[in-house]
């Protein structure tokens, strides 16, 4: 069961599958998430929420003269849409009672997403690993593409832990 598309990419996975149709997933790219697009209030608000107030993000008067022509969002803002995007490309073994992040094993900031554009997660199972009875880790590479651009923004690979039920 490797579902693919013309370009390699599967249609969304179903939300849960049995542990063995999971693993049967590794190393295929379970789906792409929609665009999204990165406007300005959207910097503005994550750089009030961490505190981070760097003015090539949040000054774009100041921006404009600066290495990019205008201001970028912020790399980790980039990282924090993972979770929405993974909501529109979900997997799970079956019984999954709740999902927790686990942790990054390499996180790659690559190009810079100017404000305006559209950024879409690329999702590849890599792993799927049966920890405990109730516990199923997996890892995912997620690479976060700008529209129209040859590099992506960012590749993460993402563990997440999967805690499932009797």
């Amino acid at each position: 069961m490797k579902p693919s598309s013309k370009d390699g990419c599967s249609t969304p996975v179903k939300k849960e599958l049995p542990l063995s149709q999971l693993i049967d997933l590794a190393g295929t790219c379970i789906g792409k998430s929609d665009w999204l697009t990165i406007d300005q209030a959207r910097i503005n608000q994550f750089a009030t929420a961490t505190n981070d107030q760097q003015w090539i993000h949040v000054d774009p008067a100041r921006a404009e003269k600066g290495p990019y022509s205008g201001p970028i969002a912020h790399g980790l803002l980039t990282l924090s849409m993972i979770p929405y995007f993974s909501s529109q490309v979900s997997y799970a073994p079956a019984g999954t009672l709740m999902v927790v992040n686990y942790g990054f094993n390499r996180v790659r900031m690559i190009s810079p997403v100017p404000v305006g554009a559209s950024i879409r997660d690329v999702m590849v199972l890599q792993c799927v690993e049966a920890r405990r009875q109730d516990q199923v880790l997996t890892t995912t590479r997620h690479t976060i593409e700008i529209q129209g651009a040859d590099k992506p923004a960012c590749v993460a690979d993402l563990l997440a832990l999967h805690v499932t039920g009797p």
